[in-house]
This record gives structure tokens, sequence and C-alpha cells, in this order.
């Protein structure tokens, strides 16, 4: 095919052609349902602002698109405009035609133009090999905590995805409960330690619209008197699993042990940086990082001149709210 194709950025009117492309190229989910909702939430409604989106077309078709979510993560005081590729789809097709580089490279200049500093992701083994061609560079594994149930395990696995309140009952559901999000806003603000690292600003508009308002996702929470366990339910391989999205608070210790306690999930898992109020909470609740194990693995780009090492682990402070697919 040799079509000529032209890169230009996205406008309302493409939705649904753009919504046919990442069903074709990215499949779904029952948790990643490709709904205009969802997109409206992404990559519209988000509190940091409306991402940089650019498509492919040949002919009038839309064949290609890329996207960067606009972000912030804090370093102390400091606040650094961010980019996080997602959403990234390249008509079956018309793969191997460089469109995925070009939209790429092209984006990168408008987010350049807005004043975003830094881009980050943590990309499939397959996409990553092509982002690093292009000047990303690889910051090292994300690495999870798991607590298994073993006499769960040993029965059959699950056909039917669960929901949070099968798994916790007790949990609070954020959308039911509007003013939880501000209740818990100000623990979100500081982590409970001295310790400075590139991480997403709890504010309680960001609170509101990354748990409460997901179209699909459905977030609950554990309060307790000194910190909140963030959870949702995720079915993977047949196995039920109770995700700690995040620790919020001065000492979230009994809202996760809580609800790690009275799980009923195959198995709980977690992501929460070295010496972190999250981390000493897990690990007291029983959970272990698998030697070896990454879910995830964090690639950046820097756009400017930053002070920050980030490409350095250890300027990093993730939960796995901040990293974990949208």
């Amino acid at each position: 095919m040799g079509e000529a194709i032209h890169v230009r950025m996205y406008r309302d009117e493409d939705l649904p052609a753009v919504l046919n492309l990442l069903r074709a190229s990215l499949g779904e989910s029952p948790l990643l349902q490709r709904t205009a909702e969802l997109f409206q939430w992404k990559h519209i409604d988000n509190p940091f602002g409306r991402s940089v989106m650019l498509v492919a077309e040949v002919d009038d078709t839309v064949v290609g698109l890329r996207t960067f979510m606009q972000w912030q993560l804090d370093y102390g005081a400091d606040i650094i405009r961010c980019g996080r590729a997602v959403d990234t789809a390249t008509h079956p097709g018309y793969v191997r035609r460089g469109i995925f580089r070009r939209l790429t490279m092209e984006a990168l200049d408008v987010a350049r133009d807005i004043g975003i500093q830094l881009i980050f992701n943590t990309p499939n083994e397959r996409s990553r090999a092509g982002y690093l061609t292009m000047g990303w560079s690889d910051v090292g594994p994300v690495r999870v905590l798991v607590r298994p149930h073993p006499t769960r395990l040993l029965r059959g696995g699950h056909k039917q995805f669960p929901n949070l309140d099968e798994l916790v009952p007790m949990a609070t559901p954020f959308e039911s409960d509007s003013r939880l999000a501000a209740e818990i806003a100000d623990w979100g603000l500081a982590d409970g330690s001295n310790h400075r690292g590139l991480r997403t600003p709890r504010s309680t508009s960001y609170l509101r619209w990354r748990f409460a308002g997901h179209p699909t996702a459905r977030y609950g929470a554990v309060v307790r008197s000194a910190g909140t366990a963030v959870l949702r339910a995720n079915l993977r391989k047949g196995r039920s699993e109770l995700v700690i999205s995040d620790a919020l608070g001065p000492n979230p210790t009994e809202a996760i042990r809580s609800a790690v306690r009275i799980s009923k999930a195959d198995y709980d898992v977690a992501v929460f940086p070295p010496g972190s109020p999250g981390r000493r909470a897990a690990r007291g609740a029983g959970m272990l990082t698998v030697p070896g194990i990454a879910a995830l693995r964090l690639v950046a780009r820097p756009v400017d001149v930053l002070e920050i090492d980030v490409l350095n682990t250890k300027s990093w402070r993730l939960a796995l709210s901040d990293v974990e697919l949208l």
C-alpha cells in the first residue's frame, strides 16, 4: 500500500473512528471498555488538562492514534508537568509503515510547545523496544507486593469478573460517597514520610476524578482513623485479585491490614515505594515482593532540562495508582 499518510491534531468529531481504531488495535476487557465515556474521562475531563492527541489518516480514514495524557508529578515543593504515553494505536492493516514513530515524534513536539517537561509510561515488552529507539530510557522495574490466599488458589478459576463488594464487603464505594475524596484529600497531600520523590499530587479534584469518576473501574476505600486503603477488584488469568491501588494518610497500617484480613480474593497485590507508610503497612499485612517478578517496567523521556535525575529509580515514589493502566 502506497497511500500517503497525513498526521494532524485530533478533533472531537474523530471520536467514533478513534474508538473503532482502539477496539481493532488494542481490544477490550471487562475492566477496560473502549467507550465514549471512558475516552471523555481519560482525555478531556482529566484535571491536569486535555490530552495531547494526534491522528494519522489515509484517504480521510483514521488509521493511527497517539495520545499523551497530561499529568503532574511533585518532587517536594516542585511540580513537573508531564505526559503519560497511553492509547497508542495503529490499524492492523497499516502496521510497519512508521505510523507509531511518526505520531510519537510529532506529539513530542506538541508536548514541548505547551510546556510539558517529561513523558513517562510503563509499556509492554514489545512496545518498550520501540520507545527506546525514540529517546526513552529504561528507568527500571516497578516491583509488586503480593499476598496469596493458598486455600482459595487451590479452588477452580473464576469465569466472571468479581465485584469489589464480593472481595471486601466492608469497602465504601467511592462513587456512592461524594464526601470521601474531600475527607481523605489532606492525607493524600503528604504520604507521611520525609522522603522526596516523584509522585502524583493527591488533591481533592484528582481523587474525585481518579477514583470516583472512572466509568468502568469501581474503586472503594477502607477508612481508618489514621489512613485509608484505596481498592479495586480485578480478574487475572482466571484468578480474582484485590488491587490495593493507593494508601493515604500518615499511618494506613490498620486500613491495609483490615482489607487484607477480610479479603476474599485469590491473592492481593500492591505497589508502594521503599520507606513509605504504604510499604510498611503492606509488609506488616503479610505482603511480600516476588524476586525477579515485575508486573510493570517504567520508562521515561525528558522533554526539558530537569534538575531531578528522572532516570534513577530512587527519584520515584510511585503507588500502583500512579502507573496502573487507566
